[in-house]
Protein backbone atom coordinates (compact mmCIF):
# COMPACT_ATOMS: atom_id res chain seq x y z
CA UNK A 1 0.00 0.00 0.00
CA UNK A 2 2.52 2.24 1.04
CA UNK A 3 4.57 1.76 -2.68
CA UNK A 4 1.42 2.45 -4.31
CA UNK A 5 0.43 5.61 -2.37
CA UNK A 6 4.44 6.98 -3.16
CA UNK A 7 3.54 6.64 -6.80
CA UNK A 8 0.33 8.31 -6.45
CA UNK A 9 2.44 11.24 -4.92
CA UNK A 10 4.79 11.00 -7.63
CA UNK A 11 2.02 11.84 -10.19
CA UNK A 12 0.69 14.50 -7.81
CA UNK A 13 2.23 17.17 -10.45
CA UNK A 14 1.22 15.32 -13.57
CA UNK A 15 -1.97 15.22 -11.97
CA UNK A 16 -2.48 18.60 -11.09
CA UNK A 17 -0.99 19.97 -14.09
CA UNK A 18 -3.44 17.80 -16.26
CA UNK A 19 -6.31 18.93 -14.71
CA UNK A 20 -5.31 22.46 -15.36
CA UNK A 21 -4.55 21.58 -19.03
CA UNK A 22 -8.22 20.11 -19.46
CA UNK A 23 -10.13 23.64 -19.52
CA UNK A 24 -7.34 24.99 -21.84
CA UNK A 25 -7.55 21.99 -23.97
CA UNK A 26 -11.21 22.59 -24.50
CA UNK A 27 -11.10 26.37 -24.99
CA UNK A 28 -8.28 25.26 -28.04
CA UNK A 29 -10.73 22.06 -29.81
CA UNK A 30 -13.81 25.25 -29.24
CA UNK A 31 -11.27 27.62 -31.25
CA UNK A 32 -10.61 24.51 -33.67
CA UNK A 33 -14.10 23.76 -34.27
CA UNK A 34 -14.50 27.39 -36.56
CA UNK A 35 -10.66 27.52 -37.88
CA UNK A 36 -9.01 24.49 -37.24
CA UNK A 37 -11.15 23.60 -40.39
CA UNK A 38 -11.97 26.53 -42.14
CA UNK A 39 -8.82 29.10 -41.23
CA UNK A 40 -7.98 28.14 -44.79
CA UNK A 41 -11.10 28.41 -46.25
CA UNK A 42 -10.50 26.06 -48.80
CA UNK A 43 -7.64 27.42 -50.33
CA UNK A 44 -4.18 29.33 -48.76
CA UNK A 45 -5.88 32.52 -47.60
CA UNK A 46 -5.76 33.01 -43.98
CA UNK A 47 -8.94 34.53 -41.70
CA UNK A 48 -6.94 36.79 -40.18
CA UNK A 49 -6.29 38.22 -43.55
CA UNK A 50 -9.88 38.80 -43.73
CA UNK A 51 -10.51 41.54 -46.23
CA UNK A 52 -12.26 44.81 -44.75
CA UNK A 53 -15.64 44.42 -43.64
CA UNK A 54 -15.32 40.49 -43.61
CA UNK A 55 -15.80 38.98 -39.98
CA UNK A 56 -14.75 36.23 -38.13
CA UNK A 57 -17.93 33.73 -37.94
CA UNK A 58 -18.78 33.13 -34.58
CA UNK A 59 -17.25 30.45 -32.27
CA UNK A 60 -19.73 27.80 -31.81
CA UNK A 61 -21.02 26.55 -28.53
CA UNK A 62 -19.36 23.19 -27.26
CA UNK A 63 -18.90 21.17 -24.11
CA UNK A 64 -17.97 17.93 -22.61
CA UNK A 65 -20.11 16.03 -20.29
CA UNK A 66 -18.34 15.64 -16.92
CA UNK A 67 -18.35 11.99 -16.87
CA UNK A 68 -16.95 11.87 -19.90
CA UNK A 69 -14.30 14.17 -19.51
CA UNK A 70 -13.26 12.25 -16.26
CA UNK A 71 -13.55 8.90 -18.34
CA UNK A 72 -10.61 10.41 -20.91
CA UNK A 73 -9.14 11.71 -17.42
CA UNK A 74 -8.75 8.30 -15.77
CA UNK A 75 -7.95 6.72 -19.42
CA UNK A 76 -4.91 9.28 -20.42
CA UNK A 77 -3.68 8.64 -16.48
CA UNK A 78 -3.71 5.12 -16.34
CA UNK A 79 -1.76 5.26 -19.69
CA UNK A 80 0.48 7.24 -18.50
CA UNK A 81 1.58 5.75 -15.76
CA UNK A 82 2.79 3.01 -17.79
CA UNK A 83 4.31 4.83 -20.26
CA UNK A 84 6.07 6.44 -16.62
CA UNK A 85 6.47 3.20 -15.45
CA UNK A 86 8.31 1.94 -18.94
CA UNK A 87 10.24 4.82 -19.20
CA UNK A 88 12.90 4.00 -21.61
CA UNK A 89 11.73 0.70 -22.16
CA UNK A 90 8.69 2.37 -24.36
CA UNK A 91 7.84 1.67 -27.90
CA UNK A 92 5.30 3.21 -29.87
CA UNK A 93 2.16 1.33 -31.11
CA UNK A 94 2.00 0.69 -34.28
CA UNK A 95 2.65 3.22 -36.67
CA UNK A 96 4.65 3.00 -39.92
CA UNK A 97 5.97 6.61 -39.10
CA UNK A 98 7.74 4.57 -36.33
CA UNK A 99 8.04 1.37 -37.57
CA UNK A 100 11.86 1.58 -38.79
CA UNK A 101 14.39 -0.59 -36.55
CA UNK A 102 16.35 3.21 -36.40
CA UNK A 103 13.00 3.97 -33.74
CA UNK A 104 13.33 0.55 -31.63
CA UNK A 105 16.97 0.82 -30.99
CA UNK A 106 16.29 4.34 -30.14
CA UNK A 107 14.97 4.74 -26.28
CA UNK A 108 14.38 8.42 -26.46
CA UNK A 109 12.60 8.54 -29.92
CA UNK A 110 11.19 5.38 -29.08
CA UNK A 111 9.92 7.22 -25.66
CA UNK A 112 8.56 10.57 -27.55
CA UNK A 113 6.63 8.68 -29.73
CA UNK A 114 4.54 6.92 -27.70
CA UNK A 115 3.81 10.26 -25.74
CA UNK A 116 3.18 11.83 -28.81
CA UNK A 117 0.61 8.68 -29.92
CA UNK A 118 -0.88 9.04 -26.31
CA UNK A 119 -1.78 12.50 -26.30
CA UNK A 120 -3.25 11.90 -30.09
CA UNK A 121 -5.44 9.79 -28.86
CA UNK A 122 -6.93 11.82 -26.08
CA UNK A 123 -7.32 14.88 -27.92
CA UNK A 124 -8.94 12.59 -30.31
CA UNK A 125 -11.12 10.98 -27.30
CA UNK A 126 -12.30 14.75 -26.51
CA UNK A 127 -13.15 15.75 -30.05
CA UNK A 128 -15.45 12.79 -30.32
CA UNK A 129 -16.45 13.63 -26.55
CA UNK A 130 -17.67 17.18 -27.18
CA UNK A 131 -21.48 17.96 -27.04
CA UNK A 132 -21.95 19.87 -30.76
CA UNK A 133 -23.49 19.52 -33.99
CA UNK A 134 -22.29 17.28 -36.32
CA UNK A 135 -20.38 19.69 -38.35
CA UNK A 136 -18.84 21.26 -35.55
CA UNK A 137 -16.84 18.17 -34.17
CA UNK A 138 -15.87 17.23 -37.73
CA UNK A 139 -14.19 20.11 -37.56
CA UNK A 140 -12.59 19.38 -34.38
CA UNK A 141 -11.83 16.35 -35.30
CA UNK A 142 -10.04 17.36 -38.74
CA UNK A 143 -8.33 20.00 -36.71
CA UNK A 144 -7.18 17.44 -34.23
CA UNK A 145 -5.71 15.02 -36.92
CA UNK A 146 -4.18 18.17 -38.53
CA UNK A 147 -2.33 18.84 -34.93
CA UNK A 148 -1.42 15.09 -34.85
CA UNK A 149 0.14 14.54 -38.34
CA UNK A 150 2.10 18.35 -37.83
CA UNK A 151 3.45 17.90 -34.18
CA UNK A 152 4.92 14.30 -35.37
CA UNK A 153 8.10 13.90 -33.47
CA UNK A 154 9.45 11.83 -36.90
CA UNK A 155 8.87 15.57 -38.54
CA UNK A 156 11.87 16.75 -36.70
CA UNK A 157 15.29 15.80 -36.76
CA UNK A 158 15.75 16.17 -33.26
CA UNK A 159 13.57 13.27 -32.77
CA UNK A 160 13.15 11.09 -36.13
CA UNK A 161 15.61 8.47 -35.55
CA UNK A 162 16.02 7.27 -38.90
CA UNK A 163 16.87 11.09 -40.32
CA UNK A 164 19.50 11.14 -37.77
CA UNK A 165 21.19 7.54 -37.65
CA UNK A 166 21.01 8.57 -42.12
CA UNK A 167 22.76 11.64 -41.24
CA UNK A 168 26.21 9.34 -39.63
CA UNK A 169 25.65 7.22 -42.09
CA UNK A 170 26.20 9.51 -44.82
CA UNK A 171 28.27 11.77 -42.64
CA UNK A 172 26.50 14.86 -43.19
CA UNK A 173 25.47 14.29 -46.74
CA UNK A 174 21.99 13.72 -45.89
CA UNK A 175 21.76 16.88 -44.27
CA UNK A 176 23.30 18.44 -47.14
CA UNK A 177 21.20 17.27 -49.45
CA UNK A 178 17.86 18.05 -47.80
CA UNK A 179 18.70 21.53 -47.74
CA UNK A 180 19.04 21.65 -51.59
CA UNK A 181 16.14 19.83 -52.05
CA UNK A 182 14.26 22.73 -49.69
CA UNK A 183 15.57 25.20 -51.78
CA UNK A 184 14.35 23.22 -54.90
CA UNK A 185 11.07 23.32 -53.61
CA UNK A 186 10.90 26.95 -52.27
CA UNK A 187 11.90 28.14 -55.89
CA UNK A 188 9.54 25.84 -57.78
CA UNK A 189 6.49 27.03 -55.15
CA UNK A 190 5.44 23.15 -53.45
CA UNK A 191 6.36 20.37 -52.19
CA UNK A 192 7.70 17.84 -54.61
CA UNK A 193 6.09 14.10 -54.21
CA UNK A 194 7.82 12.88 -57.41
CA UNK A 195 10.66 14.22 -59.59
CA UNK A 196 9.26 16.04 -61.70
CA UNK A 197 12.61 16.20 -64.25
CA UNK A 198 11.26 12.50 -65.03
CA UNK A 199 8.28 13.46 -66.90
CA UNK A 200 7.40 16.15 -69.29
CA UNK A 201 3.60 16.20 -71.06
CA UNK A 202 3.37 15.15 -74.45
CA UNK A 203 6.82 13.09 -74.51
CA UNK A 204 6.02 10.68 -71.61
CA UNK A 205 2.62 11.37 -70.28
CA UNK A 206 -0.05 12.51 -72.51
CA UNK A 207 1.04 10.72 -75.17
CA UNK A 208 -1.73 9.08 -77.29
CA UNK A 209 -1.88 10.27 -80.95
CA UNK A 210 -4.13 12.91 -81.84
CA UNK A 211 -4.87 17.30 -82.67
CA UNK A 212 -6.34 20.13 -81.50
CA UNK A 213 -9.41 20.68 -83.94
CA UNK A 214 -10.51 23.61 -82.31
CA UNK A 215 -9.40 25.85 -79.77
CA UNK A 216 -10.91 29.23 -77.73
CA UNK A 217 -9.83 31.38 -74.71
CA UNK A 218 -11.53 28.66 -72.86
CA UNK A 219 -10.53 24.95 -74.59
CA UNK A 220 -9.32 23.03 -76.98
CA UNK A 221 -11.12 20.18 -78.34
CA UNK A 222 -8.77 16.86 -79.03
CA UNK A 223 -9.73 14.42 -82.28
CA UNK A 224 -7.28 10.93 -81.04
CA UNK A 225 -6.10 9.33 -84.23
CA UNK A 226 -8.51 5.88 -84.57
CA UNK A 227 -6.21 2.53 -83.72
CA UNK A 228 -9.01 0.44 -85.65
CA UNK A 229 -10.02 0.09 -89.41
CA UNK A 230 -14.25 1.06 -88.21
CA UNK A 231 -15.36 3.17 -85.45
CA UNK A 232 -18.90 3.29 -83.90
CA UNK A 233 -20.85 6.25 -86.39
CA UNK A 234 -21.82 7.98 -82.65
CA UNK A 235 -18.36 9.91 -81.41
CA UNK A 236 -17.19 10.09 -77.95
CA UNK A 237 -16.61 13.13 -76.17
CA UNK A 238 -14.53 13.20 -72.50
CA UNK A 239 -15.43 16.65 -70.40
CA UNK A 240 -12.74 16.16 -67.80
CA UNK A 241 -12.32 18.56 -64.15
CA UNK A 242 -11.26 21.85 -65.00
CA UNK A 243 -9.74 22.30 -61.82
CA UNK A 244 -6.82 19.14 -62.73
CA UNK A 245 -5.47 18.80 -66.61
CA UNK A 246 -7.17 16.25 -68.99
CA UNK A 247 -3.61 14.02 -69.68
CA UNK A 248 -4.84 12.03 -65.98
CA UNK A 249 -7.28 10.22 -68.33
CA UNK A 250 -4.28 9.47 -70.78
CA UNK A 251 -0.74 9.10 -68.39
CA UNK A 252 0.72 6.26 -70.13
CA UNK A 253 -0.23 3.80 -73.09
CA UNK A 254 -1.29 1.15 -70.36
CA UNK A 255 -3.63 3.14 -67.97
CA UNK A 256 -5.04 5.52 -70.73
CA UNK A 257 -8.50 5.44 -70.01
CA UNK A 258 -8.93 7.60 -74.21
CA UNK A 259 -6.49 5.19 -75.55
CA UNK A 260 -8.71 2.26 -74.24
CA UNK A 261 -11.60 3.93 -75.45
CA UNK A 262 -10.11 3.92 -78.91
CA UNK A 263 -9.32 0.98 -78.81
CA UNK A 264 -12.65 0.34 -78.51
CA UNK A 265 -13.49 1.49 -81.63
CA UNK A 266 -14.65 4.64 -80.58
CA UNK A 267 -14.09 8.24 -82.45
CA UNK A 268 -13.08 9.83 -79.51
CA UNK A 269 -12.79 13.58 -78.45
CA UNK A 270 -11.22 15.30 -75.29
CA UNK A 271 -12.08 19.15 -73.79
CA UNK A 272 -8.41 19.73 -72.81
CA UNK A 273 -9.19 23.31 -70.49
CA UNK A 274 -7.14 26.28 -71.07
CA UNK A 275 -5.41 27.12 -67.46
CA UNK A 276 -6.83 30.55 -66.74
CA UNK A 277 -4.70 33.30 -66.69
CA UNK A 278 -6.07 37.50 -65.75
CA UNK A 279 -7.40 37.11 -69.11
CA UNK A 280 -10.24 35.10 -67.79
CA UNK A 281 -10.18 36.43 -64.28
CA UNK A 282 -13.54 37.08 -64.80
CA UNK A 283 -15.23 34.17 -66.09
CA UNK A 284 -18.27 32.64 -65.16
CA UNK A 285 -19.81 29.49 -64.35
CA UNK A 286 -22.49 30.34 -67.76
CA UNK A 287 -19.32 31.32 -69.54
CA UNK A 288 -17.59 28.07 -69.04
CA UNK A 289 -21.39 26.17 -69.83
CA UNK A 290 -22.08 27.97 -73.04
CA UNK A 291 -18.49 28.33 -74.10
CA UNK A 292 -16.96 25.60 -73.76
CA UNK A 293 -19.31 22.53 -72.47
CA UNK A 294 -22.14 23.23 -75.10
CA UNK A 295 -19.62 24.48 -77.61
CA UNK A 296 -17.84 21.27 -77.06
CA UNK A 297 -20.82 19.22 -77.80
CA UNK A 298 -21.72 20.75 -80.47
CA UNK A 299 -18.81 20.77 -82.33
CA UNK A 300 -18.47 17.16 -82.39
CA UNK A 301 -21.84 16.28 -83.79
CA UNK A 302 -20.49 18.71 -86.58
CA UNK A 303 -17.13 16.90 -87.09
CA UNK A 304 -18.41 13.66 -86.28
CA UNK A 305 -21.36 13.87 -88.78
CA UNK A 306 -23.58 12.23 -86.02
CA UNK A 307 -26.93 14.04 -84.64
CA UNK A 308 -26.07 12.28 -81.14
CA UNK A 309 -22.75 11.49 -79.33
CA UNK A 310 -21.82 9.76 -75.95
CA UNK A 311 -20.83 11.76 -73.55
CA UNK A 312 -18.27 11.33 -70.44
CA UNK A 313 -17.63 13.75 -67.31
CA UNK A 314 -15.16 13.21 -64.85
CA UNK A 315 -15.76 14.52 -61.08
CA UNK A 316 -16.49 18.13 -61.78
CA UNK A 317 -16.62 17.75 -65.26
CA UNK A 318 -19.45 15.73 -65.08
CA UNK A 319 -21.40 18.67 -63.15
CA UNK A 320 -20.66 20.39 -65.86
CA UNK A 321 -21.48 18.05 -68.89
CA UNK A 322 -24.49 17.56 -66.40
CA UNK A 323 -25.19 21.52 -66.71
CA UNK A 324 -24.55 21.94 -70.10
CA UNK A 325 -27.30 18.39 -71.20
CA UNK A 326 -30.09 20.22 -68.75
CA UNK A 327 -29.59 23.71 -70.70
CA UNK A 328 -29.52 21.54 -73.77
CA UNK A 329 -32.53 19.88 -72.73
CA UNK A 330 -33.99 23.13 -71.59
CA UNK A 331 -33.71 24.48 -75.55
CA UNK A 332 -35.19 21.39 -76.45
CA UNK A 333 -32.04 19.68 -77.74
CA UNK A 334 -30.61 15.99 -77.13
CA UNK A 335 -27.75 15.35 -78.55
CA UNK A 336 -26.26 12.85 -76.29
CA UNK A 337 -27.31 9.04 -76.36
CA UNK A 338 -26.10 7.98 -73.68
CA UNK A 339 -23.74 10.06 -70.61
CA UNK A 340 -21.19 8.41 -68.12
CA UNK A 341 -20.84 9.92 -65.28
CA UNK A 342 -17.17 9.00 -63.05
CA UNK A 343 -17.19 10.36 -59.25
CA UNK A 344 -19.35 12.70 -60.22
CA UNK A 345 -21.48 15.22 -57.79
CA UNK A 346 -24.86 15.84 -58.52
CA UNK A 347 -26.54 16.18 -55.42
CA UNK A 348 -24.23 17.58 -52.85
CA UNK A 349 -25.93 16.76 -49.79
CA UNK A 350 -23.28 14.37 -49.13
CA UNK A 351 -19.95 16.11 -49.47
CA UNK A 352 -17.92 13.92 -47.24
CA UNK A 353 -14.50 16.06 -45.37
CA UNK A 354 -15.16 18.60 -47.99
CA UNK A 355 -18.17 19.62 -46.05
CA UNK A 356 -15.87 21.10 -43.22
CA UNK A 357 -14.66 23.86 -45.49
CA UNK A 358 -17.83 25.56 -46.13
CA UNK A 359 -20.71 27.70 -44.52
CA UNK A 360 -22.47 30.62 -44.78
CA UNK A 361 -18.82 32.80 -43.26
CA UNK A 362 -16.33 31.11 -45.84
CA UNK A 363 -18.38 31.39 -49.37
CA UNK A 364 -19.58 34.64 -48.25
CA UNK A 365 -15.40 35.86 -47.87
CA UNK A 366 -14.94 34.01 -51.04
CA UNK A 367 -17.25 35.91 -53.04
CA UNK A 368 -15.58 39.51 -51.64
CA UNK A 369 -12.61 38.17 -52.47
CA UNK A 370 -13.24 36.79 -55.51
CA UNK A 371 -16.62 36.91 -56.74
CA UNK A 372 -16.19 40.08 -59.50
CA UNK A 373 -13.33 38.74 -60.57
CA UNK A 374 -9.49 37.44 -60.05
CA UNK A 375 -7.76 33.90 -59.89
CA UNK A 376 -8.09 31.24 -57.55
CA UNK A 377 -4.54 29.83 -57.29
CA UNK A 378 -3.87 25.95 -58.59
CA UNK A 379 -1.63 25.37 -55.42
CA UNK A 380 -4.41 26.95 -53.05
CA UNK A 381 -6.45 23.75 -54.00
CA UNK A 382 -3.93 21.47 -54.46
CA UNK A 383 -2.33 22.15 -51.07
CA UNK A 384 -6.08 21.97 -49.49
CA UNK A 385 -6.39 18.29 -51.32
CA UNK A 386 -3.17 16.79 -50.05
CA UNK A 387 -3.96 18.06 -46.19
CA UNK A 388 -7.22 16.03 -46.50
CA UNK A 389 -4.52 13.55 -46.21
CA UNK A 390 -1.13 15.13 -44.38
CA UNK A 391 0.57 11.97 -43.37
CA UNK A 392 0.47 10.67 -46.63
CA UNK A 393 0.73 13.61 -49.17
CA UNK A 394 2.39 16.02 -46.98
CA UNK A 395 4.80 15.19 -43.97
CA UNK A 396 5.54 11.96 -45.54
CA UNK A 397 7.55 13.94 -48.24
CA UNK A 398 8.44 16.75 -45.75
CA UNK A 399 10.54 13.83 -44.12
CA UNK A 400 11.89 12.06 -47.19
CA UNK A 401 12.77 15.15 -49.08
CA UNK A 402 14.43 17.53 -46.21
CA UNK A 403 15.32 15.24 -42.90
CA UNK A 404 16.56 12.49 -45.13
CA UNK A 405 18.05 14.13 -48.48
CA UNK A 406 15.86 11.61 -50.44
CA UNK A 407 14.78 12.31 -53.86
CA UNK A 408 11.37 10.89 -54.24
CA UNK A 409 10.96 8.54 -57.42
CA UNK A 410 9.50 9.67 -60.53
CA UNK A 411 5.07 8.32 -60.50
CA UNK A 412 3.70 10.05 -63.55
CA UNK A 413 0.45 10.10 -60.90
CA UNK A 414 2.02 12.84 -58.49
CA UNK A 415 3.56 14.25 -61.31
CA UNK A 416 0.12 14.88 -62.76
CA UNK A 417 -0.95 15.76 -58.91
CA UNK A 418 1.50 18.40 -58.78
CA UNK A 419 0.33 20.01 -62.13
CA UNK A 420 -2.08 22.35 -61.00
CA UNK A 421 -4.36 24.75 -62.51
CA UNK A 422 -5.80 28.15 -61.75
CA UNK A 423 -10.15 28.79 -61.09
CA UNK A 424 -11.60 31.98 -62.49
CA UNK A 425 -12.87 33.61 -59.25
CA UNK A 426 -16.70 34.32 -60.22
CA UNK A 427 -16.19 30.47 -61.73
CA UNK A 428 -15.23 29.46 -58.35
CA UNK A 429 -17.79 31.58 -56.30
CA UNK A 430 -21.16 30.38 -58.23
CA UNK A 431 -20.11 26.80 -57.98
CA UNK A 432 -18.80 27.34 -54.02
CA UNK A 433 -22.54 28.92 -53.39
CA UNK A 434 -24.73 27.19 -55.59
CA UNK A 435 -23.36 23.71 -55.57
CA UNK A 436 -21.82 22.69 -52.28
CA UNK A 437 -23.42 25.15 -49.99
CA UNK A 438 -26.43 25.44 -51.12
CA UNK A 439 -27.17 22.34 -53.32
CA UNK A 440 -29.19 24.01 -56.03
CA UNK A 441 -28.17 21.98 -59.13
CA UNK A 442 -30.59 19.07 -57.20
CA UNK A 443 -33.42 20.98 -56.84
CA UNK A 444 -35.81 21.56 -60.11
CA UNK A 445 -35.75 25.06 -61.33
CA UNK A 446 -33.56 26.12 -59.00
CA UNK A 447 -31.10 27.44 -61.09
CA UNK A 448 -30.87 29.67 -64.15
CA UNK A 449 -27.58 28.90 -66.14
CA UNK A 450 -26.75 30.60 -69.71
CA UNK A 451 -31.01 31.65 -69.56
CA UNK A 452 -32.60 28.51 -69.01
CA UNK A 453 -33.73 26.96 -66.05
CA UNK A 454 -32.20 23.86 -64.78
CA UNK A 455 -33.57 21.04 -64.38
CA UNK A 456 -31.52 17.39 -64.65
CA UNK A 457 -34.87 15.79 -64.70
CA UNK A 458 -35.23 16.91 -68.25
CA UNK A 459 -31.71 14.36 -69.17
CA UNK A 460 -33.72 11.39 -70.14
CA UNK A 461 -31.35 9.37 -71.66
CA UNK A 462 -28.94 6.28 -70.73
CA UNK A 463 -26.69 6.90 -67.91
CA UNK A 464 -23.78 4.76 -66.79
CA UNK A 465 -22.47 6.16 -62.83
CA UNK A 466 -19.70 5.02 -61.34
CA UNK A 467 -18.66 5.57 -57.72
CA UNK A 468 -14.77 4.80 -55.68
CA UNK A 469 -16.13 2.98 -52.83
CA UNK A 470 -13.00 4.77 -50.78
CA UNK A 471 -13.24 7.75 -52.45
CA UNK A 472 -12.72 10.89 -50.04
CA UNK A 473 -13.48 13.58 -52.87
CA UNK A 474 -16.72 12.40 -53.91
CA UNK A 475 -17.68 9.85 -51.61
CA UNK A 476 -19.48 6.85 -52.50
CA UNK A 477 -23.25 7.77 -51.31
CA UNK A 478 -22.65 11.47 -53.45
CA UNK A 479 -21.63 9.44 -56.55
CA UNK A 480 -24.66 7.04 -56.24
CA UNK A 481 -27.14 10.22 -55.50
CA UNK A 482 -27.73 10.54 -58.76
CA UNK A 483 -29.18 7.49 -59.16
CA UNK A 484 -32.21 9.11 -57.97
CA UNK A 485 -32.24 12.43 -60.05
CA UNK A 486 -31.43 10.88 -63.54
CA UNK A 487 -34.95 9.09 -65.05
CA UNK A 488 -33.56 7.36 -68.08
CA UNK A 489 -32.34 4.10 -67.91
CA UNK A 490 -28.64 3.68 -65.31
CA UNK A 491 -26.35 1.54 -64.53
CA UNK A 492 -24.60 2.21 -61.41
CA UNK A 493 -21.15 0.45 -60.53
CA UNK A 494 -19.38 0.75 -57.58
CA UNK A 495 -15.36 0.41 -57.63
CA UNK A 496 -12.29 -0.48 -54.78
CA UNK A 497 -10.13 2.18 -54.11
CA UNK A 498 -10.30 6.00 -53.92
CA UNK A 499 -11.35 8.62 -56.41
CA UNK A 500 -8.21 8.30 -58.78
CA UNK A 501 -7.22 5.12 -58.35
CA UNK A 502 -10.42 3.56 -58.42
CA UNK A 503 -10.80 5.17 -61.70
CA UNK A 504 -7.59 4.68 -63.55
CA UNK A 505 -7.65 0.56 -63.29
CA UNK A 506 -6.68 -0.66 -66.23
CA UNK A 507 -8.62 -4.41 -67.57
CA UNK A 508 -4.91 -5.73 -67.92
CA UNK A 509 -3.91 -4.99 -64.50
CA UNK A 510 -6.29 -7.15 -62.88
CA UNK A 511 -6.56 -5.10 -59.43
CA UNK A 512 -9.31 -4.21 -57.80
CA UNK A 513 -13.17 -5.30 -57.60
CA UNK A 514 -16.00 -3.80 -58.75
CA UNK A 515 -19.63 -4.52 -57.70
CA UNK A 516 -22.91 -4.28 -60.25
CA UNK A 517 -26.56 -4.63 -59.87
CA UNK A 518 -28.66 -6.95 -62.04
CA UNK A 519 -31.75 -6.52 -61.40
CA UNK A 520 -32.61 -2.55 -62.42
CA UNK A 521 -33.14 -1.66 -58.78
CA UNK A 522 -32.30 1.74 -57.14
CA UNK A 523 -33.16 2.23 -53.72
CA UNK A 524 -32.41 5.28 -51.87
CA UNK A 525 -29.38 4.92 -50.36
CA UNK A 526 -25.87 3.21 -51.52
CA UNK A 527 -25.83 0.83 -48.51
CA UNK A 528 -29.00 -0.13 -49.68
CA UNK A 529 -28.31 -1.47 -53.29
CA UNK A 530 -25.02 -2.15 -51.90
CA UNK A 531 -27.20 -5.32 -50.29
CA UNK A 532 -27.94 -6.69 -53.65
CA UNK A 533 -25.04 -6.40 -55.39
CA UNK A 534 -22.41 -8.93 -56.11
CA UNK A 535 -18.72 -8.44 -56.57
CA UNK A 536 -16.61 -9.13 -60.00
CA UNK A 537 -12.64 -9.44 -59.53
CA UNK A 538 -10.91 -6.81 -61.87
CA UNK A 539 -11.60 -3.41 -63.72
CA UNK A 540 -15.32 -1.80 -64.17
CA UNK A 541 -13.98 -0.62 -67.38
CA UNK A 542 -14.78 -3.81 -69.12
CA UNK A 543 -18.06 -3.32 -67.78
CA UNK A 544 -18.18 0.10 -69.41
CA UNK A 545 -16.85 -0.97 -72.45
CA UNK A 546 -20.06 -3.52 -72.91
CA UNK A 547 -22.23 -0.56 -71.89
CA UNK A 548 -21.07 1.99 -74.24
CA UNK A 549 -21.28 -0.13 -77.13
CA UNK A 550 -24.88 -0.53 -77.08
CA UNK A 551 -25.09 3.12 -77.42
CA UNK A 552 -22.62 3.88 -80.02
CA UNK A 553 -24.95 2.64 -83.11
CA UNK A 554 -23.33 1.02 -85.95
CA UNK A 555 -19.52 0.99 -87.47
CA UNK A 556 -18.62 2.87 -89.95
CA UNK A 557 -15.22 2.84 -91.42
CA UNK A 558 -12.77 5.34 -89.59
CA UNK A 559 -12.03 8.72 -90.77
CA UNK A 560 -8.67 9.11 -92.74
CA UNK A 561 -8.14 12.68 -91.34
CA UNK A 562 -8.12 14.55 -88.45
CA UNK A 563 -11.57 16.92 -88.24
CA UNK A 564 -14.36 17.47 -90.76
CA UNK A 565 -13.05 18.77 -93.88
CA UNK A 566 -12.33 22.55 -94.65
CA UNK A 567 -13.98 23.57 -91.75
CA UNK A 568 -11.81 22.16 -88.93
CA UNK A 569 -8.22 20.85 -89.47
CA UNK A 570 -6.01 19.97 -87.50
CA UNK A 571 -4.18 22.79 -85.74
CA UNK A 572 -1.22 21.39 -83.89
CA UNK A 573 -0.19 17.80 -82.37
CA UNK A 574 -1.75 16.23 -78.77
CA UNK A 575 -1.85 16.95 -76.31
CA UNK A 576 -1.80 20.34 -77.82
CA UNK A 577 -0.61 24.32 -76.06
CA UNK A 578 -3.33 24.19 -73.23
CA UNK A 579 -2.23 21.50 -71.28
CA UNK A 580 1.27 22.84 -70.68
CA UNK A 581 0.46 26.00 -69.57
CA UNK A 582 1.64 25.92 -66.01
CA UNK A 583 0.20 27.81 -63.01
Amino acid sequence: MKQQATGADAFAPLQQALSEGWTKALESLQQSAVQGASAFNGGGTPLWQLPPGATLPELPKVSIAPEKLQSIQQQYMAEATELWRRGLDARPESDRRFAGEAWGSNPLAAFSAAVYLLNGRTLLSMAEAIDADEKTKARMRFAVEQWMAAASPSNSLAFNAEAQKKAIDTQGESIAKGIQNLLHDVKQGHLSMTDESAFEVGRNVATTEGAVVFENEYFQLLEYKPLTAKVYERPFLLVPPCINKFYILDLQPENSLIRYANEQGHRVFVVSWRNPDESLAHATWDDYIENAAIKAIHLVQEIGGSKQINALGFCVGGTILSTALAVLAARGEKPAASVTLLTTFLDFSDTGILDIFVDEAMVAYREMQLGKGGLLPGMDLASTFSFLRPNDLVWNYVVGNYLKGETPPPFDLLYWNSDATNLPGPFYTWYLRNTYHENKLAKPNALTVCGEKIDLGRIDIPAYIYGSREDHIVPIGGAYASTQLLPGKKRFVMGASGHIAGVINPPAKKKRSHWTREDGKFPKTQAEWLAGATEHPGSWWTDWAQWLKGHAGKQVPAPKAYGNGKAYKAIEPAPGRYVKARA
